[in-house]
């Protein structure tokens, strides 16, 4: 890791002590170079957004799944990944001048104040919202809030001529990862699963117990749109359908250590027939649990060829509150597949036009909700 000396305090002299903890002539010079822009170049310059952009171009060249997290978007990411958060409980996006509710979250505070789908947001409090151009991560930051506080919003409905308030209280609001589960047929079930996060397993027991209940015996499981998630999620949910000891995936780092991953005795659908659909925008976590079932015969794939994301990222402290996600190993279906499409002519094309809905569907999924 980067050991680079921001310099943020007093003024440093360079003397060779500064580097008594570095070896590497690389990592000299670059922490050299800080140090001198810090206090030798002529004008003011602001070393922390030099350091930020030199890990982000780093990072870039590498591969397209590594990348640097910022101090003030840290915070969201684990809290995008959990099974809720505290906000006022809508689904939006940005509409011309407006935030539109897509529709307010079952149960939640607006569903409960009488936010309904289609409403224009235009004031929460005595801020002025529309004719803003406000970001989605600037909706998040104006709307969410602490638990039990409270928010006043003004809103412009369709077909009233008045404009309507509401007080909304903030309250914990259910991001759901299983979105729909139903009987197709009398012994055919259907589960729809957006992503691999915290709560998806726990959602997910819950739906095939009640279609089981119900006269299930087999199963579409649905993962077009899943841009993936947790590894582990998507392992505990492909053990659900494979006999104890069958392998489910297996990665490699760069030393060639290989950890495999087997199936349990605990599979409850490990007779069932399973259907699974896939698309283009189906990635990572939802490849792992295809290939698995894929590979052992266990399942018959439907759709069309999925995104091809094979790389496993860890997330690393930068120790300022900002972080980095790393590429620490591939992982391989049962059966030595590496999925990973190429991206030896960069992230422009590798995130090419046909694929482009996979780069922003876990924010649609996680992001814009408030």
């Amino acid at each position: 890791m980067l050991n680079l000396i921001l310099a943020g305090g007093e003024a440093m002299l360079f003397a060779a002590d500064s580097f008594t903890h570095t070896t590497n002539l690389s990592k000299q010079k670059v922490n050299r170079l800080i140090d001198y822009l810090e206090y030798e170049y002529v004008d003011p310059v602001d070393t922390d957004s030099i350091v930020e952009g030199f890990i982000d171009t780093v990072l870039q060249t590498l591969d397209p799944h590594s990348s640097y997290i910022p101090k003030q978007d840290l915070a969201a990411v684990p809290e995008n990944m959990k099974g809720d958060f505290i906000g006022i409980g809508v689904r939006f996006y940005n509409y011309k001048d407006t935030i539109a509710v897509i529709r307010p979250i079952e149960g939640g505070p607006s569903f409960r104040a009488g936010i309904l789908a289609g409403d224009r947001i235009l004031m929460a409090d005595q801020d002025t919202i529309h004719d803003q151009n406000w970001t989605s991560d600037q909706v998040i930051q104006r709307l969410r809030g602490k638990k039990n506080s409270k928010v006043q919003l003004t809103v412009k409905r369709a077909g009233v001529d008045s404009i309507l308030d509401f007080e909304i209280i903030r309250a914990e609001v259910p991001i759901k990862s299983v979105e729909a589960s139903y009987m197709i047929s009398p012994t055919l079930g259907y589960i729809k699963i957006n992503r691999f996060a915290e709560s998806t397993y726990l959602e997910f027991e819950k739906a095939l117990d009640i279609l089981r209940d119900e006269g299930a015996s087999n199963l579409v499981l649905d993962l077009r749109d899943n841009p993936g998630g947790f590894l582990q999620i998507a392992e505990q949910i492909a053990d659900e359908f494979l006999e104890a000891g069958k392998l489910i995936l297996f990665t490699k780092n760069k030393s060639n250590t290989i950890d495999e991953s087997f199936a349990t005795a605990k599979g409850r659908l490990e007779a069932a027939e399973v259907y699974v659909l896939l698309n283009e925008n189906s990635a990572s976590a939802s490849e792992i649990v295809a290939g698995a079932l894929q590979d052992n015969d266990r399942g018959t794939i439907i759709g069309r060829r999925s995104f091809g994301k094979g790389l496993v990222q860890r997330e690393m402290d930068l120790g300022d509150g900002s972080a980095i996600r790393l590429t620490t190993s591939r992982y391989y279906t049962p059966t030595g597949r590496s999925i990973q499409r190429s991206y030896a002519k960069g992230s422009e094309a590798y995130y090419d036009a046909t694929m482009s809905g996979w780069k922003t569907a876990l924010e649609t999924h996680c992001r814009q909700i408030v």
